[in-house]
């Protein structure tokens, strides 16, 4: 008996990523089936938690298992457990729609994929993993029941346009999903997915490691008994069913490295990150002593598409004496290393620790420094022996590991160390501060860089002139990042980062600063009525002109005083709603650029034309430009601009 089936229409964007993957060309349809048991392994975790954390659940935990029942004549194939279970609203929430950010930008790439490999990428990065059931199947039917409820829940698609979902009254407890297969003659149709050795296949591949038996009925032939008053009756079979586990059942994390072939690390690292790419990086642990915890983490080859949105979660599972406890605990993993997953056994928590605890518990805060620092060993280690592989992590992942200078005190150098910069040194490579220090110039004592919004932008600036002009290296930080930690951090090696577009610049040998300085003085005093008029003009944007060191092509540059907040960051800010006072910056000349100079001479012979006001505008204007700035009356100085060349037609 079930209540009124009501039909609903999937989320828009749902509906376009089921197109693309039942049409997609990826050809390892198997995976499916890896899918839909970790999805069951998940269940039986979370149920058996429950379990010792809810005395008074109403549930079995004494047989807890994964059942692969397949129905030949029918073409179907059933993977069912007797886990947690779904609510009717988990279910439409977590099937019925794709609750992430994201889905919009995945349907977009993989329209434009253009094969098999970049689709499986981009499948994979998005975490869709139930969805690949419409690759083998025209029709999916989920029957589930929540532990500790009554009722049932039926869910049932084609993938096309809409689903129906009912409430059942009898079920059993947990979750089976029917695939109802495609026509063995159907153009997608590559293997017998009810054939008996396929499945064994499947399973051996990529669920071997399941801490839960996965089970199946197998049909034997044996020969039958003969009577006992008949010894030489003719010899007879009969079919028999035996249920068979498929898979070992064995932890990973608890055999020695030497015992576990590279594959199944692979698949295990699919399994506990529901990843599709291989790991970049497999990270075994053991400690023994005061307490025992034995660790496999992996560093992925591909970021999650949710890796910078707030409601990511990291993905380190703590487990209890092989007991699984959290999918996400925050306490083992600082937010910077959020990228790495894996799982974490303990030997001496107890298994009804709760979050609040974690947070708290000195043993947790210990085994999250030992692994902290065993993943910045191993990226160190790549980072040396492996240009190709740490290339490969650093585009993916060194955005979010920078994040850490602002909060990891501890690990502060060792960051810094395994960090790259692109630099003025180099078009193309990426250098370290190791090696940007080892080809520092004599006598040269700050690690200079300057922040912005891209490579070009900060080649272009007229801040660079002077470096390029005397060789010096300059870090390019274009990162959003790079504005905050810049801030934080005081030196690298005993050499304190320097902002060229903030402070006085001296460069060259100490002879030269010397007499650079004596011709410094010599121009004020012949600039010192221009530059006097300049900052009354413009104090309305600026807290002060004066001459520059910098310059050797530009006329003038904005810089900041040593501790201003920067234009970008301010920017920053503001765009995350908070409110920032605008901060004036200095406007420096070049004392021998010829429009500088005739500004003096103009300024020096007709002090009140109102020409000479446009002119000043006109200068703070570009210099605003040329570093990437933004006007803020942009209508003004077009008018500005356009009256003045008006005048030299």
């Amino acid at each position: 008996m079930t209540a009124h089936a009501e039909q609903l229409e999937f989320q828009a964007e749902t509906r376009q990523l089921l197109e693309l993957m039942i049409h997609s060309v990826y050809s390892e349809k198997d995976i499916f089936l890896r899918e839909l048991i970790s999805n069951s392994s998940d269940a039986l975790d979370k149920l058996r938690l429950e379990g010792f954390k809810d005395k008074d659940l109403d549930v079995d935990t004494s047989d807890l298992h994964i059942q692969i029942e397949v129905d030949k004549a029918a073409r179907t194939l059933t993977v069912r457990d007797n886990g947690i279970g779904m609510s009717r609203d988990e279910v439409v929430d977590l099937i019925g729609t794709l609750a992430k950010s994201g889905t919009g930008e995945l349907r977009r790439k993989l329209a434009e994929a253009k094969n098999e490999a970049a689709t499986e990428e981009l499948i994979g990065q998005f975490g869709i993993g139930f969805y690949s059931t419409f690759m083998v199947a025209d029709k999916v039917t989920l029957l589930t029941r929540k532990a500790g409820e009554h009722h049932a829940t039926r869910w049932e698609s084609e993938g096309a346009g809409t689903y129906t979902i009912e409430e059942v009254e009898q079920a059993p407890q947990g979750t089976s999903v029917t695939l109802h297969l495609k026509p063995e003659d159907s153009e997608d149709h590559l293997f017998d997915y009810t054939a008996e050795w396929k499945l064994r296949e499947i399973v051996k591949k990529y669920s071997d490691f399941i801490a839960w038996p996965v089970r199946m009925d197998i049909e034997r032939t044996k020969p039958k008994p003969k009577p006992d008053d008949d010894p030489e009756a003719p010899d007879e079979t009969e079919t028999v069913v035996e249920t068979e586990t498929l898979n070992s059942r064995k932890a990973l994390w608890t055999r020695p490295r030497s015992e576990v072939t590279d594959e199944e690390y692979k698949e295990f690292y699919k399994h506990v990150a529901h990843a599709w790419d291989d790991p970049l990086e497999i990270i075994p642990m053991k400690a023994e002593g005061t307490f025992e915890y034995q660790a496999l983490l992996f560093i992925p080859s591909q970021a999650p598409f949710d890796l910078f949105m707030r409601e990511h979660k990291r993905g380190v599972h703590l487990y209890v004496k092989r007991v699984f406890i959290m999918d996400d605990c925050e306490a083992l993993m600082p937010e910077h290393l959020r990228f790495v997953r894996g799982v974490v056994d303990a030997q001496d928590l107890s298994l009804n620790v709760s979050r609040e605890i974690l947070q708290q518990d000195r043993q947790i805060k210990m085994i999250q420094r030992r692994l902290v620092k065993k993943v910045l060993a191993t990226i160190k280690d790549m980072q040396s022996t492996d240009a190709e592989k740490y290339k490969t992590f650093w585009g993916q992942f060194g955005r979010v590991l920078k994040e850490g200078l602002m909060s990891d005190f501890d690990n502060r150098e060792t960051l810094l160390t395994v960090s790259s910069f692109a630099s003025t040194h180099s078009d193309g490579e990426p250098t370290t501060l190791t090696a940007y220090v080892e080809r520092m110039k004599e006598g040269q004592e700050q690690i200079y860089y300057l922040t912005g919004e891209s490579r070009e932008q900060l080649e272009s600036s007229p801040h660079m002139e002077a470096f390029r002009a005397k060789g010096i290296e300059v870090l390019l930080l274009t990162d959003p990042v790079d504005e905050v930690w810049v801030g934080n951090v005081p030196d690298f090696d005993g050499k304190a980062f320097q902002s060229i577009a903030k402070g006085e610049v001296e460069l060259g040998t100490e002879e030269e600063k010397k007499a650079a300085e004596a011709e410094r003085e010599e121009q004020e005093k012949d600039f010192a009525d221009l530059l006097g008029w300049l900052t009354e003009t413009l104090s309305d944007d600026v807290k002060q002109v004066r001459l520059s060191s910098r310059l050797t092509d530009s006329p003038a540059c904005l810089v900041g005083e040593a501790y201003d907040i920067t234009p970008q960051l301010e920017r920053m800010y503001r765009a995350s709603g908070q409110t920032v006072p605008h901060s004036k910056r200095i406007l420096e000349l070049n004392p021998t650029h010829p429009l500088v100079t005739g500004l003096r001479t103009a300024h020096g012979e007709r002090q009140d034309d109102p020409a000479l006001a446009e002119t000043a505008e006109l200068l703070y204007g570009t210099a605003l430009l040329a570093e990437g700035g933004e006007l803020s009356d942009p209508a003004h100085f077009a008018k500005l601009l356009t009256n003045r060349l008006t005048r030299t037609v």
